[in-house]
């Protein structure tokens, strides 16, 4: 008997979470669902106006503020994302599932309805955050002031990057960080965040010209290699452009002779192919442009000899050799009483020989 599969109706494994978003902000819908056969995935909106019906949404819809993302893989998982929110994109988005083979026949009703679950985005308008950056006594202040908060305030957050700076839990519309030094060395984006539903975040910049260095400040290579050359850029904002010269004067152009300039966001390197000692010895300049201004740092260049390498192991050589001939005039001037010592050492066993055979002639003549 041939094996009928098993047919089951479509459920929801995972359902769309109600969510609160702030304009400008985005937002994610996750929906999951199961079935045999596996069951497609649909999304549709329907708006807060009284007279507004579902609409189904595609990828790609609402100037392409939507974006939708479906797997079919053993079961159906399929996420919906809206970007740059507006009040318009407050309402009820809804998850459809069905796995009826009719589902989607122009003339034809489906045996099996859509399965709905569905989930209310709401909208809100973004309130303004008054920021100040302030330098008093060798100290940096950082400001923020929430106007007009759409609900209470549970603390605040301050954070460069990824780096939690400051936390607190005071309910006050304002709130203010501290930095100890100058702009120059702590350039960035600081973020001010009010623990709020939703989260409301402002930024500040500390901005300013590029502050260039040398990844090493003197460089050295042998005639005949290539040379790297590296600057960087560790402040805000970016680099723009990026340009190098020789000397202070000479502009250098990238492939141009045999200079390589590779230059990407705040990192630039000038490579130069075949070292030549007597030209390419001297001081290269990088120089970064921002918004803000010029920044430079200065590389010094040293090209050695080929045979420069050899010298520590010539010096070796020498020594050895110095101290080989040392040794051996030492040996051929030793003092002539060491030698007499010598002979007088290898006389005494003949001398104690005579004395014995006298003393074995007196023996004889007395036996006799």
């Amino acid at each position: 008997f041939a094996l009928i599969p098993l047919q089951l109706v479509a459920g929801f494994i995972k359902s769309p979470l109600s969510q609160k978003r702030l304009t400008q902000d985005s937002v994610e819908l996750y929906c999951e669902a199961i079935g045999n056969p596996i069951p497609e995935i649909q999304w549709w909106f329907e708006g807060n106006e009284p007279n507004e019906t579902y609409a189904q949404l595609w990828d790609g819809a609402r100037q392409d503020r939507v974006k939708i993302n479906a797997t079919y893989n053993l079961h159906s998982t399929s996420t919906i994302y809206i970007a740059n929110l507006t009040g318009d994109d407050s309402g009820t988005y809804e998850c459809r599932a069905s796995n009826d083979p009719d589902r989607n026949h122009l003339s034809k009703s489906p045996k099996v309805k859509w399965i709905r679950s569905q989930a209310n985005v709401f909208v809100i308008e973004r309130p303004e955050i008054q920021t100040q950056l302030t330098s008093t006594a060798g100290k940096l202040v950082l400001s923020c002031n929430l106007t007009e908060p759409h609900s209470a305030i549970e603390g605040h957050e301050w954070k460069h990057g990824d780096k939690i700076l400051q936390t607190d839990m005071e309910s006050s519309p304002s709130t203010t960080y501290e930095i100890e030094g100058k702009e120059e060395e702590h350039s960035g984006t600081y973020q001010c965040i009010y623990k709020t539903s939703p989260e409301i975040k402002g930024e500040i910049n500390i901005s300013v010209v590029p502050q260039v260095v040398a990844y090493k400040k003197s460089e050295h290579g042998n005639e005949g290699d290539t040379g790297v050359l590296t600057c960087k850029n560790p402040s805000f904002p970016p680099v723009s452009s990026w340009t190098w010269s020789r000397n202070g004067v000479e502009s250098i152009v990238n492939g141009s002779g045999r200079y390589i300039i590779k230059s990407s966001g705040n990192k630039t390197e000038l490579r130069i192919l075949k070292l030549n000692i007597e030209e390419d010895t001297g001081d290269y300049h990088c120089i970064a442009t921002n918004f803000f201004g010029k920044g430079e740092a200065t590389v010094n260049l040293r090209v050695r000899s080929r045979l420069a390498a050899l010298w520590p192991f010539l010096g070796i050589v020498a020594e050895v050799l110095v101290l080989v001939t040392i040794i051996f005039i030492y040996e051929k001037r030793r003092k002539p009483d060491e030698v007499l010592d010598d002979d007088d050492g290898g006389s005494a066993p003949l001398k104690s020989n005579a004395t014995n055979h006298k003393d074995k002639n007196v023996r004889q003549r007395n036996a006799n």
